[in-house]
Protein backbone atom coordinates (compact mmCIF):
# COMPACT_ATOMS: atom_id res chain seq x y z
CA UNK A 1 0.00 0.00 0.00
CA UNK A 2 3.11 2.37 0.66
CA UNK A 3 4.30 1.55 -2.44
CA UNK A 4 1.12 2.48 -4.45
CA UNK A 5 1.30 6.00 -2.40
CA UNK A 6 4.68 6.79 -3.00
CA UNK A 7 4.28 5.65 -6.73
CA UNK A 8 1.02 8.15 -7.43
CA UNK A 9 2.94 10.97 -5.32
CA UNK A 10 6.06 10.83 -7.30
CA UNK A 11 3.51 10.67 -10.55
CA UNK A 12 2.11 14.04 -9.35
CA UNK A 13 5.33 15.54 -8.70
CA UNK A 14 6.69 14.73 -12.17
CA UNK A 15 3.40 16.17 -14.06
CA UNK A 16 4.01 19.51 -11.52
CA UNK A 17 6.69 20.07 -12.63
CA UNK A 18 6.34 19.59 -16.53
CA UNK A 19 3.70 21.93 -16.44
CA UNK A 20 5.52 24.76 -14.41
CA UNK A 21 8.51 24.34 -16.99
CA UNK A 22 6.04 25.24 -19.91
CA UNK A 23 6.50 29.08 -20.79
CA UNK A 24 2.83 30.84 -21.22
CA UNK A 25 2.22 31.35 -25.05
CA UNK A 26 1.48 35.01 -26.20
CA UNK A 27 -2.38 36.05 -27.21
CA UNK A 28 -1.64 37.11 -31.09
CA UNK A 29 -3.21 40.35 -31.19
CA UNK A 30 -6.11 41.64 -33.36
CA UNK A 31 -4.37 43.75 -36.54
CA UNK A 32 -4.89 46.80 -37.23
CA UNK A 33 -6.20 48.76 -39.64
CA UNK A 34 -5.24 52.18 -38.81
CA UNK A 35 -2.74 53.57 -41.55
CA UNK A 36 0.92 54.32 -39.84
CA UNK A 37 1.98 57.53 -38.97
CA UNK A 38 3.50 59.85 -42.04
CA UNK A 39 7.24 60.86 -41.11
CA UNK A 40 7.55 64.20 -40.15
CA UNK A 41 9.19 66.44 -42.61
CA UNK A 42 12.33 68.11 -41.90
CA UNK A 43 12.35 71.06 -40.43
CA UNK A 44 12.97 73.81 -43.72
CA UNK A 45 17.21 74.90 -43.94
CA UNK A 46 17.95 78.11 -42.95
CA UNK A 47 21.12 78.18 -44.54
CA UNK A 48 21.14 80.96 -47.45
CA UNK A 49 22.05 80.10 -51.12
CA UNK A 50 25.19 80.18 -52.11
CA UNK A 51 26.29 83.37 -53.52
CA UNK A 52 29.08 83.95 -56.47
CA UNK A 53 32.02 83.07 -56.69
CA UNK A 54 31.17 79.68 -54.04
CA UNK A 55 28.52 78.05 -56.81
CA UNK A 56 31.69 78.18 -59.62
CA UNK A 57 33.18 74.83 -60.13
CA UNK A 58 36.96 74.75 -58.78
CA UNK A 59 39.31 75.50 -61.11
CA UNK A 60 40.81 73.02 -63.77
CA UNK A 61 44.83 73.00 -63.34
CA UNK A 62 46.82 72.31 -66.40
CA UNK A 63 49.49 69.54 -67.29
CA UNK A 64 53.09 69.43 -65.50
CA UNK A 65 55.18 71.85 -67.25
CA UNK A 66 58.72 72.36 -68.38
CA UNK A 67 58.59 76.06 -67.57
CA UNK A 68 58.90 77.14 -63.91
CA UNK A 69 57.12 80.11 -64.81
CA UNK A 70 53.63 78.29 -65.89
CA UNK A 71 51.10 79.37 -64.09
CA UNK A 72 49.07 75.84 -62.28
CA UNK A 73 46.00 76.61 -63.95
CA UNK A 74 47.26 77.17 -67.42
CA UNK A 75 49.18 75.29 -70.56
CA UNK A 76 52.33 76.72 -71.88
CA UNK A 77 53.12 74.16 -74.72
CA UNK A 78 56.45 73.66 -74.89
CA UNK A 79 56.66 73.77 -78.83
CA UNK A 80 55.09 77.40 -78.72
CA UNK A 81 56.94 79.28 -76.12
CA UNK A 82 55.28 82.40 -76.02
CA UNK A 83 51.86 81.00 -75.81
CA UNK A 84 49.65 81.03 -72.49
CA UNK A 85 46.50 79.03 -72.48
CA UNK A 86 44.51 79.21 -69.83
CA UNK A 87 41.05 78.73 -71.38
CA UNK A 88 37.82 76.98 -69.90
CA UNK A 89 39.74 76.13 -66.37
CA UNK A 90 36.87 78.24 -64.60
CA UNK A 91 39.34 80.76 -63.39
CA UNK A 92 37.75 83.85 -61.13
CA UNK A 93 41.17 86.24 -61.68
CA UNK A 94 44.16 86.21 -64.31
CA UNK A 95 46.86 84.90 -62.96
CA UNK A 96 50.35 85.99 -63.01
CA UNK A 97 51.63 86.29 -66.60
CA UNK A 98 55.25 84.86 -67.72
CA UNK A 99 57.02 87.81 -69.08
CA UNK A 100 57.79 85.49 -71.96
CA UNK A 101 54.04 85.76 -73.15
CA UNK A 102 53.38 87.43 -76.30
CA UNK A 103 49.45 85.21 -77.07
CA UNK A 104 47.29 84.76 -73.67
CA UNK A 105 44.31 82.83 -74.11
CA UNK A 106 41.34 83.08 -71.09
CA UNK A 107 38.25 82.78 -72.98
CA UNK A 108 35.72 80.91 -71.21
CA UNK A 109 36.55 81.56 -67.58
CA UNK A 110 34.63 83.30 -64.40
CA UNK A 111 36.82 86.30 -64.21
CA UNK A 112 34.93 89.44 -63.41
CA UNK A 113 37.76 91.77 -62.80
CA UNK A 114 40.84 92.15 -64.47
CA UNK A 115 43.62 93.86 -61.64
CA UNK A 116 47.14 95.40 -63.38
CA UNK A 117 49.19 93.07 -60.64
CA UNK A 118 48.73 90.16 -63.19
CA UNK A 119 50.58 91.56 -66.10
CA UNK A 120 53.58 93.37 -64.03
CA UNK A 121 56.16 91.38 -65.83
CA UNK A 122 53.98 91.26 -69.66
CA UNK A 123 54.96 94.09 -71.57
CA UNK A 124 55.39 91.92 -74.40
CA UNK A 125 52.07 90.80 -74.96
CA UNK A 126 50.53 91.44 -78.30
CA UNK A 127 47.32 88.99 -78.27
CA UNK A 128 44.95 88.71 -75.51
CA UNK A 129 41.56 86.65 -75.68
CA UNK A 130 39.34 87.50 -72.57
CA UNK A 131 36.10 86.35 -74.46
CA UNK A 132 33.40 85.37 -72.52
CA UNK A 133 33.93 85.97 -68.94
CA UNK A 134 32.05 88.14 -66.43
CA UNK A 135 34.51 90.65 -66.74
CA UNK A 136 32.83 94.48 -65.37
CA UNK A 137 35.71 96.42 -64.50
CA UNK A 138 39.72 96.57 -65.99
CA UNK A 139 42.15 98.55 -63.29
CA UNK A 140 43.12 101.51 -65.78
CA UNK A 141 46.63 100.45 -64.97
CA UNK A 142 46.29 96.97 -67.12
CA UNK A 143 47.17 98.96 -70.48
CA UNK A 144 50.22 100.67 -69.03
CA UNK A 145 51.62 98.11 -68.98
CA UNK A 146 50.85 96.88 -72.05
CA UNK A 147 52.99 98.72 -74.98
CA UNK A 148 52.92 96.15 -77.59
CA UNK A 149 49.62 94.66 -77.19
CA UNK A 150 48.19 94.15 -80.94
CA UNK A 151 44.61 92.35 -80.45
CA UNK A 152 42.43 92.52 -77.76
CA UNK A 153 39.26 90.69 -77.37
CA UNK A 154 36.55 91.15 -74.32
CA UNK A 155 33.18 90.07 -76.65
CA UNK A 156 30.64 88.27 -74.09
CA UNK A 157 31.29 90.06 -71.09
CA UNK A 158 29.47 92.53 -68.62
CA UNK A 159 30.88 95.87 -69.29
CA UNK A 160 29.06 99.07 -69.50
CA UNK A 161 31.77 101.12 -70.95
CA UNK A 162 34.69 100.95 -73.51
CA UNK A 163 37.93 100.85 -71.50
CA UNK A 164 39.71 103.92 -70.99
CA UNK A 165 43.55 104.33 -71.89
CA UNK A 166 43.82 101.64 -74.23
CA UNK A 167 47.10 100.94 -75.78
CA UNK A 168 47.95 103.21 -79.02
CA UNK A 169 48.91 100.60 -80.84
CA UNK A 170 45.79 99.09 -81.05
CA UNK A 171 44.80 96.99 -84.34
CA UNK A 172 41.82 95.13 -83.20
CA UNK A 173 39.13 95.68 -80.55
CA UNK A 174 36.30 93.28 -80.04
CA UNK A 175 33.55 94.47 -77.18
CA UNK A 176 30.41 92.94 -78.99
CA UNK A 177 27.92 91.31 -76.52
CA UNK A 178 28.91 93.73 -73.50
CA UNK A 179 26.73 96.06 -71.67
CA UNK A 180 28.14 99.15 -73.40
CA UNK A 181 26.35 102.66 -73.13
CA UNK A 182 29.12 104.80 -72.75
CA UNK A 183 32.20 105.91 -74.96
CA UNK A 184 34.20 108.62 -72.88
CA UNK A 185 35.44 111.47 -75.02
CA UNK A 186 38.93 110.84 -75.88
CA UNK A 187 38.53 106.93 -75.72
CA UNK A 188 39.94 106.27 -79.70
CA UNK A 189 42.30 109.28 -79.74
CA UNK A 190 45.50 108.89 -81.12
CA UNK A 191 44.48 105.19 -81.72
CA UNK A 192 45.11 105.82 -85.51
CA UNK A 193 46.40 102.03 -86.25
CA UNK A 194 43.47 100.60 -85.39
CA UNK A 195 41.65 99.05 -88.21
CA UNK A 196 39.04 96.77 -86.69
CA UNK A 197 36.15 98.31 -84.29
CA UNK A 198 33.63 95.67 -83.19
CA UNK A 199 30.99 97.46 -80.98
CA UNK A 200 27.72 95.14 -82.28
CA UNK A 201 24.96 93.81 -79.78
CA UNK A 202 25.42 96.53 -76.93
CA UNK A 203 23.19 99.34 -75.33
CA UNK A 204 25.06 102.78 -77.61
CA UNK A 205 22.70 105.43 -78.39
CA UNK A 206 22.88 108.11 -80.36
CA UNK A 207 23.57 110.43 -77.39
CA UNK A 208 26.67 108.09 -76.43
CA UNK A 209 28.31 109.07 -79.58
CA UNK A 210 30.04 111.89 -79.42
CA UNK A 211 30.42 114.21 -82.42
CA UNK A 212 34.23 113.03 -83.03
CA UNK A 213 34.47 109.88 -81.08
CA UNK A 214 35.67 108.26 -84.05
CA UNK A 215 37.64 111.14 -85.47
CA UNK A 216 41.42 109.68 -84.71
CA UNK A 217 40.29 106.38 -86.29
CA UNK A 218 42.32 107.38 -90.07
CA UNK A 219 43.10 103.41 -90.90
CA UNK A 220 39.62 102.08 -89.53
CA UNK A 221 38.49 99.13 -92.09
CA UNK A 222 35.63 97.94 -89.98
CA UNK A 223 33.27 99.75 -87.83
CA UNK A 224 30.78 97.19 -86.73
CA UNK A 225 27.62 99.03 -84.58
CA UNK A 226 25.07 96.57 -85.58
CA UNK A 227 22.51 95.60 -82.64
CA UNK A 228 22.17 98.76 -80.78
CA UNK A 229 19.54 101.48 -80.22
CA UNK A 230 20.69 104.14 -83.12
CA UNK A 231 18.46 106.41 -84.05
CA UNK A 232 20.44 107.94 -86.66
CA UNK A 233 23.35 107.33 -89.29
CA UNK A 234 26.73 107.80 -86.84
CA UNK A 235 28.75 111.44 -87.61
CA UNK A 236 32.43 111.81 -89.02
CA UNK A 237 33.29 108.16 -89.71
CA UNK A 238 36.75 107.84 -90.56
CA UNK A 239 36.07 108.07 -94.98
CA UNK A 240 38.50 105.22 -95.08
CA UNK A 241 36.24 102.75 -93.59
CA UNK A 242 35.41 99.85 -95.69
CA UNK A 243 32.79 98.10 -94.12
CA UNK A 244 30.00 99.74 -92.27
CA UNK A 245 27.52 97.51 -90.11
CA UNK A 246 24.28 98.95 -88.51
CA UNK A 247 21.86 96.24 -88.79
CA UNK A 248 19.08 96.17 -85.72
CA UNK A 249 18.79 99.31 -84.77
CA UNK A 250 16.18 102.12 -84.51
CA UNK A 251 17.63 104.13 -87.78
CA UNK A 252 14.60 106.08 -89.65
CA UNK A 253 16.70 108.18 -92.20
CA UNK A 254 20.21 108.90 -94.01
CA UNK A 255 21.66 112.63 -94.85
CA UNK A 256 21.67 113.27 -98.25
CA UNK A 257 25.27 113.44 -98.50
CA UNK A 258 26.62 110.90 -95.65
CA UNK A 259 28.38 109.26 -97.79
CA UNK A 260 29.89 112.09 -100.09
CA UNK A 261 33.30 111.58 -98.47
CA UNK A 262 34.09 108.07 -98.47
CA UNK A 263 36.80 106.87 -100.12
CA UNK A 264 36.41 102.96 -99.86
CA UNK A 265 33.12 101.95 -98.86
CA UNK A 266 32.52 98.93 -99.95
CA UNK A 267 30.25 97.03 -98.04
CA UNK A 268 27.30 98.81 -95.94
CA UNK A 269 24.15 96.33 -93.81
CA UNK A 270 21.61 98.39 -92.53
CA UNK A 271 19.01 95.24 -92.29
CA UNK A 272 16.45 95.82 -89.48
CA UNK A 273 16.10 99.01 -89.22
CA UNK A 274 13.33 101.67 -89.96
CA UNK A 275 14.12 102.71 -93.29
CA UNK A 276 11.63 104.24 -95.54
CA UNK A 277 11.29 105.84 -98.70
CA UNK A 278 10.88 109.23 -97.26
CA UNK A 279 13.93 108.66 -95.58
CA UNK A 280 16.30 107.63 -98.39
CA UNK A 281 17.28 110.13 -100.40
CA UNK A 282 16.90 109.53 -104.27
CA UNK A 283 21.43 109.09 -104.97
CA UNK A 284 22.17 108.69 -101.30
CA UNK A 285 23.42 104.89 -102.67
CA UNK A 286 25.24 106.38 -105.61
CA UNK A 287 28.51 105.24 -104.80
CA UNK A 288 31.16 103.90 -107.18
CA UNK A 289 33.22 101.77 -104.49
CA UNK A 290 29.78 100.21 -103.17
CA UNK A 291 29.83 96.34 -103.95
CA UNK A 292 27.54 94.89 -101.38
CA UNK A 293 24.37 96.77 -99.88
CA UNK A 294 22.04 95.08 -97.51
CA UNK A 295 18.67 97.00 -96.97
CA UNK A 296 16.36 93.95 -95.48
CA UNK A 297 13.71 94.26 -93.45
CA UNK A 298 13.02 97.64 -93.85
CA UNK A 299 9.86 99.81 -94.59
CA UNK A 300 10.77 100.50 -98.25
CA UNK A 301 7.73 100.68 -100.81
CA UNK A 302 10.27 101.03 -103.65
CA UNK A 303 13.61 100.23 -105.10
CA UNK A 304 16.67 102.65 -104.37
CA UNK A 305 18.94 104.20 -106.76
CA UNK A 306 22.55 102.26 -107.01
CA UNK A 307 25.65 103.06 -108.81
CA UNK A 308 26.77 100.51 -111.75
CA UNK A 309 29.48 99.04 -109.75
CA UNK A 310 27.09 97.36 -107.04
CA UNK A 311 27.56 93.86 -107.15
CA UNK A 312 25.07 92.20 -104.28
CA UNK A 313 21.62 94.29 -103.57
CA UNK A 314 19.55 92.68 -100.24
CA UNK A 315 15.97 94.60 -100.42
CA UNK A 316 13.91 91.36 -98.87
CA UNK A 317 10.96 91.47 -96.46
CA UNK A 318 9.77 95.46 -97.57
CA UNK A 319 7.03 96.56 -98.62
CA UNK A 320 8.26 97.00 -102.30
CA UNK A 321 4.98 95.88 -104.71
CA UNK A 322 6.68 96.40 -108.25
CA UNK A 323 10.18 96.65 -109.59
CA UNK A 324 10.65 99.21 -112.46
CA UNK A 325 14.04 98.02 -114.50
CA UNK A 326 13.77 101.59 -116.94
CA UNK A 327 14.00 103.67 -113.63
CA UNK A 328 16.81 101.73 -111.15
CA UNK A 329 18.52 101.07 -114.76
CA UNK A 330 22.24 102.95 -114.24
CA UNK A 331 22.05 103.86 -118.17
CA UNK A 332 19.45 104.92 -120.55
CA UNK A 333 17.41 102.11 -122.44
CA UNK A 334 18.49 103.92 -125.92
CA UNK A 335 22.54 103.94 -125.04
CA UNK A 336 23.97 100.92 -126.74
CA UNK A 337 26.43 98.99 -124.05
CA UNK A 338 28.45 96.44 -125.66
CA UNK A 339 31.46 96.71 -123.50
CA UNK A 340 30.92 94.27 -120.43
CA UNK A 341 32.96 96.93 -118.42
CA UNK A 342 30.56 99.56 -118.79
CA UNK A 343 27.31 97.50 -117.98
CA UNK A 344 25.65 97.17 -114.62
CA UNK A 345 28.06 94.96 -111.98
CA UNK A 346 24.61 93.61 -110.08
CA UNK A 347 24.98 89.83 -110.05
CA UNK A 348 23.14 89.03 -107.14
CA UNK A 349 19.34 90.79 -106.31
CA UNK A 350 16.94 89.51 -103.36
CA UNK A 351 13.42 90.70 -103.20
CA UNK A 352 11.81 87.78 -101.56
CA UNK A 353 9.18 88.74 -98.67
CA UNK A 354 8.13 91.76 -100.40
CA UNK A 355 4.48 91.51 -102.41
CA UNK A 356 5.95 90.91 -105.49
CA UNK A 357 5.47 87.28 -108.02
CA UNK A 358 7.11 86.22 -110.87
CA UNK A 359 8.12 86.95 -113.35
CA UNK A 360 11.06 88.98 -113.26
CA UNK A 361 10.22 92.60 -115.78
CA UNK A 362 12.23 92.11 -118.92
CA UNK A 363 13.46 95.44 -118.61
CA UNK A 364 15.39 94.51 -115.57
CA UNK A 365 16.95 91.27 -117.16
CA UNK A 366 17.84 93.56 -120.28
CA UNK A 367 19.68 96.32 -117.98
CA UNK A 368 21.68 93.92 -115.42
CA UNK A 369 23.08 91.21 -117.68
CA UNK A 370 25.41 89.88 -115.31
CA UNK A 371 22.79 88.82 -113.05
CA UNK A 372 23.16 85.50 -112.18
CA UNK A 373 20.66 85.21 -109.45
CA UNK A 374 16.99 86.62 -108.54
CA UNK A 375 15.26 85.69 -105.34
CA UNK A 376 11.66 86.62 -105.84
Amino acid sequence: MKAVLGFCSLLVLLLTTDVSGQRARPRPKPPTTRKPPAPKKPAPKTELEPQEPTDFPPPILGPPSSFADCPRECFCPPSYPNALYCENRNLRKVPIIPSRTHYLYLQNNYIDQVTADSFNNATELKWINLGNNRIRSIDKQVFEKLPNLLYLYMERNQLKEVPSDLPVGLEQLQLSRNQISKIAPGTFSKMEHLVLLDLHHNRISDSNLGKNIFKDLKNLIQLNLAHNILRKMPTNIPNGVFQLFLDRNNIEDIPRDYFKDFTNIAFVRLNYNQLSDKGLPKMVFNISTLLDLHLAHNKLSTVPMFNSHLEHLHLNNNNIESINGTEICPFKPSEDVHDANDMPKLRYLRLDGNHLSPPIPMDVIMCFRHLHSIVI
